[in-house]
């Protein structure tokens, strides 16, 4: 009888051709979210913010001590946890993490795909072997990711999110870190191709897609470097706070894009209409900003192939921190937002009437 009621329900829902907002998701306080990538950076506030707004985490990495440490942290405060030792760039792996959460709470909500690692090289430098070894984390877990929670959402039959955590060198090519940003750029294409199918099948998914700006995270430590002096953000960087923010505000309510600072934003406007000028203000400005005056860590110490060290949020990075985005900010209140803009505006409108 429910199969009935079911496939009744999904045919009126074809036939009004409802959009990807109007699926309803669960609050986050009754919530199962799945976070890769859990034991540094994003992942890992993303995993206490989460717990602490009242969701049940499922937090998954390469690095089990961090993991255990993650978990028992969280248990410790009255939180409800799990740990899953995996690595996204294997199926199989990301599979485990899909039945552990199954197991352990009886399926899940939301899914981020989040973990990551970077490869700071030239294009002609940068060895084959790093360049696929660095898609399958980058890449391929989103694809292996995003699929094993579609399959979920679709046989449990009430809604869920897939989030995935882009990056603003996924909107527009960069120097020093090719690899990285033709991955990105992947993940972006992926995800918009996914999100356009499963809509047009009225599925009961919300796809988000995440595009951070420079974030202080040990991401430089993780990354496999090729330059003489150590990777380093110089310049504004945004605290992982408001990446993690974003990544919650779109596991309650479905929406397409969200871009964290208006740095993230201003790059992919300006590379659309005015690319050859992105070209030579990147040529410009990337080389000096990516790096510091350190001498490089060895090849060894970077996470490509194995677990970097965890349970660190923040990384060694150079430059004004921003603790908040106000564009994440305005982005969730968008009505709120406009009639402020409206309000300033009229109230320039009649100075200048006046004068």
């Amino acid at each position: 009888m429910k199969d009935v009621e079911y496939d009744s329900a999904m045919d009126m829902l074809r036939d009004k051709n409802r959009s990807m907002e109007e699926l309803s998701l669960k609050k986050l306080e009754d919530q199962v979210i799945v976070i890769t990538g859990a034991s540094s950076g994003i992942g890992l506030v993303t995993a206490r913010m989460a717990a602490k707004k009242g969701a049940k985490v499922v937090a998954a990495a390469r690095n089990e001590d961090a993991l255990q440490e993650l978990v028992k942290e969280l248990k410790n405060e009255g939180h409800e946890a799990i740990w899953v030792a995996a690595d996204v760039g294997v199926e199989e792996d990301v599979q485990k993490i899909a039945d552990a959460a199954i197991k352990a709470f009886g399926g899940f909500d939301t899914w981020v795909n989040n973990a990551g690692i970077s490869i700071f090289g030239k294009t002609t430098e940068v060895s084959i072997k790093d360049m696929r070894r660095m898609f399958d984390t980058v890449f391929w877990g989103v694809v292996y990711g995003s699929r094993t929670a579609v399959d979920h959402y679709m046989d449990r039959r009430v809604p869920g999110a897939v989030i995935n955590v882009g990056s603003f060198f996924g909107d527009r090519g960069a120097v020093v870190q090719s690899t990285y940003s033709s991955a990105k750029f992947a993940v972006h294409g992926w995800t918009e191709s996914l999100r356009m199918e499963l809509e047009k099948e009225n599925a009961p998914v919300s796809v988000t897609l995440i595009h951070p700006g420079r974030i202080d995270t040990p991401y430089n430590e993780h990354a496999r470097s090729y330059l003489d002096k150590q990777p380093t953000h110089i310049g504004m960087i945004y605290a992982p706070e408001t990446v993690a923010e974003a990544i919650l505000y779109t596991a309650e309510h479905p929406k397409r894009d969200m871009f964290v600072g208006g740095q993230a934003k201003f790059l992919a406007l300006l590379g659309r209409l005015a690319p050859r000028f992105t070209d030579k203000f990147m040529e410009k400005t990337l080389y000096r900003t990516q790096h510091d005056d350190r001498p490089s860590n060895p090849p060894e110490a970077s996470a490509l192939y194995k677990a970097g060290y965890g349970l660190h949020e923040r990384g060694t990075n150079k430059g004004w921190i921003r603790e908040t985005s106000y564009y994440v900010k305005a982005t969730k209140h968008p009505v709120l937002t406009s009639a402020i803009a409206a309000g300033i505006g009229a109230s320039l409108w009649a100075a200048l009437r006046k004068k």
